[in-house]
């Protein structure tokens, strides 16, 4: 499933990312210097969806999985313009063909990780037909901020491919995908733990598996572990385990909508082997008052911060700046004498960031860092900086804005009856714009 940018009336951009089929057809037609057909179907069956979605191997048509689960085949029918065909009963059918030499810009489009993704050079279909049956429904869907739409056909892709992901990792007990990491931001996976290792090992089987390769952070439990989706106790059953010596930092292929790399679809991939108890010592606590006067005094552009987990080995404290000239990574360096009171630090934008609101400030995080840069460590300390990236940070890319729902739209749903105690809705997820934490909100 590809999004379409409209430029004319008779142009369609095409956002074929590029480690996706269409990408690997377009060159093929490419090489051999002759027009592609493309044909757009839009309705029909919902499971044509989803199915357009499934993470499939390469040559394992779509329509077959659709096959499968309906128990019949796909009824298809050719297309007026060109040699293709598409299911019977959809709604609308543009069909066309895409001249491989040709590429516009397209975007910026508010997409699915809840950021507008860059402007970036794609194909164009010549649309030379539309057709449509009566009464046409043209579906289409939300995307944006989770949680969304998308969250229920993720959840059911989780669910169905586990088996599949089985057959490359063996000792894989299951798996999820947080909707507020937005799929390939964040996993949590659970392994039978055989052998020293194991984890890392089978952190580099989801590395080089079809779409499980955008993964950005992996973190694998063993099969003691709560159940992934006990987010308050999987999370202190990691925080008991985690340790700096069982973090793999890598590099490998990202997503094309990843905004947070240096480099366009390849950067840094974080992966925490956290299957067994760490020897890092419990801290010695202060109360957030306390510890953030102390961290002040050597960074003068903390604002605030929030402990999270204070009683486990390995506490979160989220901490809010303000940029100045510096990189984040660079002025913690500061703090690193603070190990007594410190284990994990994540540094957060101020004017951004609620730091009362873990659902939010997971969904930031995992969208705005990049592996390789943006983390910082020392015997038992882990800095990460989930800050807007730019120049200072070594970050010469476009970084995005926020997809953020107008007000308008919001008062077409209030007099539509679909949006109740929006200010409540809006203050936890940050559908019209981001919050930030007042001292005395803490």
């Amino acid at each position: 499933m590809y999004r379409l940018q409209v430029y004319d009336k008779n142009h369609l951009g095409l956002h074929w990312q590029i480690h996706k089929d269409s990408q690997l057809f377009f060159h093929e037609y490419a090489k051999a210097k002759v027009k592609m057909p493309v044909s757009i179907a839009i309705g029909g069956d919902l499971l044509y969806t989803w199915c357009a979605t499934a993470p499939l191997p390469y040559g394992i048509y779509e329509l077959m999985l659709y096959g499968f689960m309906r128990g019949k085949k796909a009824q298809v029918m050719p297309c007026l313009s060109n040699p293709l065909s598409v299911p019977k009963d959809c709604d609308i059918v543009i069909e066309g063909f895409v001249d491989c030499e040709k590429l516009e810009l397209e975007g910026p489009f508010g997409d699915h990780t809840g950021y507008y993704t860059p402007i970036e050079p794609y194909p164009v279909l010549e649309v030379k037909t539309i057709s449509y049956k009566k009464d046409s429904i043209y579906l289409a869907t939300v995307v944006g901020k989770p949680p969304l739409e998308d969250k229920y056909m993720g959840y059911l892709t989780e669910r169905l491919f586990l088996p599949l992901l089985k057959t490359n990792a063996p000792n894989l007990i299951d798996y999820c995908m947080p909707e507020n990491g937005v799929f390939h931001n964040l996993i949590l996976a659970q392994i039978h733990t055989r052998y020293n290792a194991h984890a890392k090992q089978v952190m580099h089987a989801f590395w080089g598996v079809g779409q499980m390769s955008f993964v950005k952070h992996a973190i694998f439990v063993n099969e003691d572990a709560p159940n992934l989706r006990d987010t308050n106790a999987i999370i202190e059953y990691i925080l008991e385990n985690f340790s700096k010596e069982n973090a793999l930092i890598s590099q490998g292929v990202c997503d094309a909508l990843d905004h947070a790399s240096p480099e366009y679809a390849m950067g840094g991939k974080l992966g925490i082997d956290a299957t067994s108890k760490s020897n890092t010592p419990y801290p010695t606590l202060l109360d957030d008052n306390a510890l953030l006067a102390l961290l002040q005094d050597k960074m003068q552009n903390i604002i605030l911060l929030k402990q999270y987990y204070p009683h486990t080995r390995n506490p979160i404290c989220v901490v809010s700046v303000e940029k100045k000239d510096k990189s984040i990574i660079e002025s913690a360096k500061n703090l690193l004498g603070f190990e007594e009171y410190l284990r994990i630090v994540v540094f957060v934008e101020h004017t951004s960031n609620d730091l009362n609101n873990p659902y939010m400030l997971l969904w930031r995080v995992v969208n705005n860092i990049d592996a390789q840069r943006d983390i910082l460590t020392s015997k038992h300390c882990f800095f990460i900086d989930a800050t807007n990236k730019g120049v200072m940070d070594k970050h010469f890319r476009e970084w995005p804005t926020e997809t953020n729902c107008s007000m308008e739209v919001i008062e077409n749903l209030k007099k539509k009856g679909f949006l109740k105690d929006f200010e409540k809705l809006n203050q936890k997820f940050h559908l019209t714009h981001s919050f930030s934490t007042h001292k005395e909100d803490l």
